[in-house]
């Protein structure tokens, strides 16, 4: 398959393809001496977030992670990669750690959206979701995100404010699910496929916008042919833009990240 010529609707299926990588099986091979921490010390731990700490070549680094599950046991589990508040908010505890002790931080989003069941309401997801966007744009240690798969509205926003924003070839990153959009738009799901075309959500878009700023190449038949190419260049890029931007002095990395983040949208008649 030759990924510069697909359509829109046809990376959405290669983002959900059932055999695609999740981010356990990322963070296996690039971090093997990953420490998982868990709970948000309010409510309890959010299986559908892992997070802890590794290294990168010897760099100490925080790893916050989406995870959806591979076999239908750890789907369930996992509650299919949808988090609940307590996901966010055990997210964010670890960024706080990760900026007390200076470590770099590396966010994996991949989720169709935060669980939007009542529990999860009753339990402040709004709030959460939006305590993480007002804390992320002032945390004083580099942090780069990549959307490994999936990428679904707020849920995924959450932990998509960083100093550098990546995709890999075939995900999508959008204000929501393109069946959400065109039930909406079109009032009848089964147009997903058009749908798709117009939300814009493909890495290419999202780039072309200046929305992310790079894009990791997968294999031509999709990331779950031989992942190890592409998990060895995301593994590269990690370790040279982290000390690149380690070099940065404080203040201007945090005024670049606000400058990234005011400027998206913006356009000018001519």
């Amino acid at each position: 398959m030759d990924t510069n010529k697909i359509s829109a609707w046809d990376r959405v299926v290669l983002a959900r393809h059932p055999k695609r990588p999740t981010s356990k099986t990322l963070i296996d091979y690039i971090f093997p001496d990953f420490l998982e921490i868990h709970g948000d010390r309010l409510f309890g731990d959010d299986q559908a977030f892992i997070c802890g700490i590794a290294t990168l070549n010897g760099m100490p680094i925080t790893v916050i992670a989406q995870e959806k599950g591979r076999t239908t046991e750890e789907k369930i589990k996992k509650n299919f990669g949808m988090p609940h508040p307590e996901g966010y908010r055990k997210a964010i505890r670890l960024v706080k750690q990760a900026e007390k002790f200076e470590r770099p931080v590396c966010f994996i989003i991949d989720t169709p959206g935060a669980y939007p069941g009542i529990k999860a309401e009753e339990r402040g997801q709004a709030n959460a979701i939006a305590q993480n966007l007002t804390e992320l744009i002032t945390v004083e240690v580099p942090m780069i995100s990549v959307v490994l798969s999936e990428g679904g509205s707020g849920g995924a926003l959450a932990i998509g404010v960083s100093d550098q924003v990546w995709m890999f070839e075939n995900a999508i990153y959008s204000i929501l699910s393109p069946e959400g959009f065109a039930s909406i738009l079109y009032k009848d799901s089964t147009k997903a496929s058009e749908a798709a075309e117009v939300m814009k959500l493909t890495a290419k878009d999202l780039y072309e916008f200046k929305i992310i700023d790079k894009i990791i190449k997968e294999p031509n038949g999709g990331l779950h042919d031989n992942p190890q190419t592409a998990f060895n260049d995301f593994k590269k890029s990690l370790e040279e833009t982290f000390k690149e931007l380690k070099k940065m002095p404080i203040h201007e990395l945090l005024q670049k990240r606000y400058n990234k983040y005011r400027l998206m949208g913006k356009f000018e008649d001519i």
